[in-house]
């Protein structure tokens, strides 16, 4: 554990690691030198010294935090923008009918999966991924790796080979799972995967997000957006667009540097972290939460046995409860009408921190159904 070298304001329980991850402590410091260094000193030539190919460097590091080799993972966008490209790169030049979207996915990825359909003249078809019924008119399948709502932990593996086995690509949404668990993307032969920074990887509010585009696939990658940071020879300013041959090709616009490099400063505290290590902690956590939790409140625990880092508890007057836990120093976050959502950042949530969440959260449910 680490958290001496995060930011968390003395008396706070934070539990809320799967919406905001907490500042490391150096990144204030680090921002200061950018902006006054690098922007205010160096000015347009700090492109050149660093800047334009912080995307792929960067995305480099988050590779390794989710088992891919370098040059397949680049930085930047939102998570909306990359469902979007891998999507469209999925089913560019199919004779398949149907985009399968797992029908309780985070709703951006289900809103973005409906446009692709309509601008592709495909049919979308929600499915349980009990029963994705996957047929050879199946182009692709969108899935969250955990579950944002529930904290299930979706079985990759399994569900990848499944797509395949019908003959169809799978996209992976990693928002709630990259920085929580070893993810082995290369291994387990996925297509592509998306996912946001600022979560468990700590990269800030609005932290650009990243794509996973296999060197396999890259040549045959097709960016809807073909942006001029995208193009082989950006800089040529040519009027005909030419990609990249490699990962590049999936970045689009301008990047934004002070987010980028934030980012880039947050990811030093995974530099010699142990993901399996980390893994068992999140699920030591996780588990002694759900314990006390249902020793004391008698509240419904929704997340099953194979979870993220998220424990979410059914809980009439969620709202209020949420309030009323946050009023007292223990800050999650709800989800309408009834569940309340505690993600365990294992890298600087602690033991003391689950017993005393567990027993506000006791407290404040009896006092308000009392």
């Amino acid at each position: 554990m680490r958290r001496e070298l995060f930011d968390i304001p003395e008396g706070v329980v934070y539990l809320d690691g799967n919406s905001l991850g907490a500042p490391p402590k150096h990144v204030a410091e680090r921002m200061q030198e950018v902006i006054r260094h690098q922007w205010g000193t160096r000015l347009i030539r700090s492109w050149s010294e660093g800047w334009w190919e912080a995307p792929q460097r960067i995305g480099d590091r988050i590779g390794r935090l989710i088992g891919a080799a370098e040059g397949q993972v680049v930085v930047g966008d939102s998570t909306s923008v990359n469902v979007f490209k891998a999507l469209m790169g999925a089913v560019k030049g199919t004779d398949r009918t149907e985009i399968v979207c797992d029908e309780s996915t985070f709703p951006t990825d289900g809103y973005i999966a409906q446009s692709v359909a309509t601008l592709a003249g495909l049919k979308i078809r929600a499915a349980h991924l009990s029963s994705l019924d996957l047929t050879d008119e199946t182009a692709v399948v969108l899935i969250n790796h955990v579950d944002y709502r529930t904290g299930a932990l979706n079985d990759m593996k399994a569900l990848t080979e499944q797509a395949h086995d019908a003959g169809a690509q799978v996209v992976w949404d990693l928002c709630h799972s990259a920085g929580v668990l070893p993810i082995e993307l290369d291994a387990l032969g996925v297509d592509y995967a998306v996912g946001c920074t600022y979560k468990f990887l700590n990269g800030g509010p609005g932290s650009p997000a990243f794509i996973y585009v296999p060197k396999h696939k890259q040549a045959g990658f097709e960016n809807p957006l073909s942006g001029w940071n995208g193009h082989r020879e950006p800089f040529a300013m040519e009027p005909s667009y030419e990609p990249d041959p490699g990962i590049v090709r999936a970045r689009v616009g301008t990047p934004d540097i002070l987010s980028m490099l934030a980012l880039d400063a947050a990811l030093d505290v995974w530099d010699d972290v142990d993901l399996a290590e980390l893994r068992q902690r999140g699920l030591a956590l996780t588990a002694s939460f759900r314990e006390h939790v249902e020793k004391l409140t008698g509240l419904e625990v929704i997340t099953p046995e194979v979870r993220g880092n998220q424990i979410s508890v059914r809980c009439p007057d969620a709202k209020a409860v949420m309030d009323e836990l946050i009023a007292r120093g223990v800050i999650g976050d709800h989800r309408p009408p009834d569940v309340l959502r505690f993600g365990f950042a294992p890298l600087y949530v602690t033991d003391d921190d689950v017993i005393r969440a567990a027993e506000v959260l006791a407290e404040v449910v009896s006092g308000i159904t009392r």
